[in-house]
């Protein structure tokens, strides 16, 4: 395997985009907060990367302690990668950068592929206490642990075990809490989010 780049300076920022920097390693790091991936079910929810660049950052990725790569027992039998604790401590790290490029979101384009999960991280961030939350939209279904400390961030399709609570909102929702045009709370008050379930965490979001 060929050396890492380098800046070559003595800075904390320019040694982390030695690390991140390259492109796609970040939205790696998104897809592997879900939990373990196997290499054609990142390459499917990565439109745009080729398999030579998804292999290169994966090894990059392992070799630099975010990533390990394992083998799943039978029946399975295949190969996964998953998140290293260094690799998860990127998450407020992304978060930062949803946060911060709201701005940048307007319209969708033609082109812009889109994958239910990828709003999980903005509604993360809009989701205060802990629990299992199970989203519905129009375009699929997916799950966060909001407040987890380890373990999966968020996964496709239905909650794995009874969620705490289930919010349910058409895309054109998700796309302005993504933007930051609108509250997850003021979502809810003017009805645009329905919210079942009588956890306390179901209880709070209802009376935010």
């Amino acid at each position: 395997m060929p050396p890492r780049r380098s800046y070559d300076q003595y800075c904390s920022a320019a040694r982390a985009l030695d690390v991140v920097g390259d492109r796609w390693t970040l939205l790696i790091v998104r897809e592997l907060l879900a939990g373990p991936r196997r290499y054609t079910d990142l390459h499917a929810d990565l439109p745009g990367v080729s398999t030579d660049v998804l292999a290169s950052r994966l090894k990059d990725m392992e070799r630099d302690g975010l990533t390990t790569r394992r083998r799943l027992p039978p029946p399975g039998a295949a190969y996964v990668y998953e998140l290293t604790a260094r690799g998860r401590e990127l998450l407020p790290v992304l978060q930062a950068l949803g946060t911060w490029g709201q701005a940048e979101l307007g319209e969708r384009r033609p082109t812009d592929a889109v994958r239910a999960h990828w709003f999980a991280l903005p509604l993360l961030r809009a989701l205060e206490g802990e629990g299992l939350v199970e989203v519905r939209l129009d375009e699929g279904c997916f799950h966060v642990h909001a407040g987890a400390a380890e373990g999966p961030v968020y996964g496709d399709g239905p909650a794995p075990a009874g969620p705490d609570a289930v919010l349910t909102l058409d895309t054109p929702t998700c796309i302005a809490l993504s933007r930051g045009n609108l509250s997850l709370a003021e979502a809810i008050r003017d009805g645009r989010v329905e919210v079942t379930g009588d956890s306390p965490l179901a209880k709070q979001l209802r009376e935010a």
